[in-house]
């Protein structure tokens, strides 16, 4: 994620009408929004009167989310899922594929440990992350053109380019370039890694961790998940 241009090339849209209809399903209360990023999501939670704490390692990330309206509303916290309370939240959620930031099976048996650590008993952890079967990363490498955004302090327009390295031990690595469209000077270059896990894998996960349901939804609609969905929600309860 580069918070330079994450709100721009990243639009409102089906995923988080999904998640703001599944909170209010459940009806909750307090929710951590853990790998928050910008706050891009995190402060229609607070409009929507949610009580908020959100969790994000990206202190830049999380500077541009304190400009935003409503953010007065959320506790903001530079760190990551071992700043979660023990048993307090209601939810537990992580948008925008965040579960797919943790490469290593040792981080993303952690970060499902202390969700369930943080839960309060009948408490949900909330998550999407896509499908490896569909193969995304294959429509990801066709397109060869920039996205554009702009940059905030002098209106300048950006192009951000993407190169693909490919997927590797289910981990898919690419770069990222932020750069000025008028002078082709480069303003930002990140690796960015993702790990595509299987939802037999994720599954298992939840369960040893101790999620005594879980509820697997596909493609932002209140039905099961199939092999060919492209996007998982998964819905566990403690």
């Amino acid at each position: 994620m580069i918070p330079l241009v994450y709100d721009q090339v990243n639009g409102w849209g089906i995923d988080d009408e999904f998640f703001l209809t599944l909170l209010k399903k459940i009806n909750v209360k307090t929710i951590a929004d853990l790998g928050c990023g910008t706050g891009r999501l995190t402060t229609h939670f607070a409009k929507a009167g949610y009580q908020i704490t959100a969790i994000d390692p990206n202190e830049e990330a999380i500077e541009y989310a304190k400009n935003k309206q409503h953010s007065s509303e959320v506790t903001w916290i530079v760190g990551d899922s071992t700043n979660l309370q023990t048993n307090t939240y209601e939810t537990v959620i992580m948008t925008a594929n965040v579960a797919q930031v943790f490469l290593t099976e040792e981080s993303w048996e952690k970060v499902v440990a202390d969700a369930f650590r943080a839960l309060k008993p009948g408490g949900h952890f909330i998550f999407d992350t896509r499908n490896p079967l569909v193969k995304v990363w294959e429509e990801w490498e066709k397109d060869t053109t920039p996205d554009l955004a702009t940059d905030l302090l002098n209106g300048e327009p950006l192009e951000i380019w993407t190169q693909y390295e490919g997927l590797a031990n289910d981990v898919f690595t690419f770069y990222e370039t932020v750069k000025r469209k008028h002078t082709e000077e480069v303003v930002i270059h990140e690796k960015m890694q993702l790990k595509f896990r299987t939802q037999e894998a994720i599954y298992e996960s939840l369960k040893r961790a101790g999620f005594s349901q879980v509820q697997i939804y596909g493609d932002w609609e209140f039905n099961q998940a199939t092999s060919k969905t492209k996007s998982f929600i998964f819905h566990s309860i403690k």
